[in-house]
C-alpha cells in the first residue's frame, strides 16, 4: 500500500509511505522507476506493531512504476488498482504524484 504522509512536502517533493502487510523474517524492498529499479537501495523494515513492512521516500510530482520485492520475488502492490504493463510481459503499481 502507498499512502501520502499528510500535508508532507519539503524541497526534494512530497513524502509518500509504501507498506507492505507480511510477517516477520523475509527480505522486503522496494523497486520502481523512482530508483532504477534496483530494491538494494529501498530496504523495507518489518513493524511488528503494524505487522507490516515499511519505508518512506520523497517524490517530486510526476508518474512513478514500482514493485514490492519479497524474498526475491517481485510483487504488485495488491492495495493500488492502478498498474501498466512492462517490457518483461508483467505488470507494475502505478503512482501518480500530483504537483499541489
Amino acid at each position: 500500500m502507498v499512502s501520502q504522509v499528510g500535508a508532507a512536502k519539503d524541497a526534494a517533493g512530497w513524502i509518500y509511505e509504501f507498506t507492505l502487510t507480511a510477517g516477520p523474517g523475509h527480505s522486503v524492498a522496494l523497486a520502481g522507476s523512482f530508483n532504477d529499479w534496483d530494491p538494494e537501495l529501498l530496504p523495507m523494515a518489518y513493524s511488528p506493531e503494524t505487522s507490516a513492512y515499511g519505508c518512506t521516500i520523497h517524490l517530486a510530482p510526476g508518474t512513478y512504476e514500482y514493485k514490492f520485492v519479497v524474498d526475491g520475488e517481485w510483487k504488485l502492490d495488491s492495495n493500488n488498482p492502478n498498474f501498466a504493463p512492462n517490457d518483461l510481459g508483467t505488470l507494475n503499481s502505478v503512482l501518480v504524484v500530483e504537483s499541489k
